[in-house]
């Protein structure tokens, strides 16, 4: 914890930690970090940094962020079954709320994106994918977290058990015009499947 996990994360995942002409600086002087507190706690989901920086005024500062425990990136996987879109009722801690969402997950050590949204769609809907197809990426959000999430979709046979020891209650299949009219009217709020839905869209996946 502190300095010295923090020292070991910019050896082993240097991009994190790089500096942009005229953007705001990480300091990398030992006590600069010991001081702003580098690592501040680290579980098997989240490690929380805080860095000493330059600001482009010339001030000096700290800045808290997140960062995934492994490098591997989480993934988002929107289902499709026979064309239609599967949406999942998920009650989710931190709202305490029940929303309507897409499978997604965790990085996971070894694993490749792909093959992780295959697992999160085994886990959640026991689903078995007949197609992965590649979305791109989103930064969940770029003022708290450092982290990249790769978005799939993929095409599915059936439904199998639902993961209800993680919050889910129920599936629903529905077209992707009322998955959109989901989004509109503030049925879906979450912005992992906003984004997917609207790649699925651009990529031309909605007949």
């Amino acid at each position: 914890m502190g300095v010295e996990r923090y020292e070991r994360l910019r050896a082993e995942r240097p991009a994190l930690f790089a500096n942009q002409p005229g953007g705001i600086e990480i300091l990398t002087e030992p006590d600069a970090v010991s001081a702003a507190g580098g690592v501040l706690y680290e579980d098997p989901y989240v490690v929380l940094l805080r860095d000493p920086v330059r600001f482009p005024d010339g001030s000096t500062g700290t800045y808290i962020r997140s960062i995934s425990p492994t490098p591997e990136q989480g993934c988002v996987v929107l289902p499709l079954l026979d064309g239609k879109v599967v949406l999942v009722e998920h009650f989710r801690h931190s709202t305490r709320s029940w929303q309507w969402e897409v499978p997604r997950g965790f990085g996971t050590a070894g694993m490749e994106p792909g093959a992780n949204a295959e697992k999160e769609l085994r886990e959640e809907i026991g689903a078995v994918a007949l197609e992965i197809v590649p979305l791109g990426e989103l930064h969940p959000d770029t003022g708290v977290t450092a982290d990249r999430v790769s978005l799939f979709a993929a095409r599915i046979e059936a439904l199998g058990p639902l993961e209800t020891a993680e919050g889910i209650r129920s599936a629903v299949t529905v077209p992707f015009a009322e998955a959109e009219a989901m989004v509109a009217d503030g049925r879906i709020t979450d912005a992992f499947t906003i984004s997917v839905l609207m790649r699925a869209r651009l990529a031309g996946l909605t007949a």
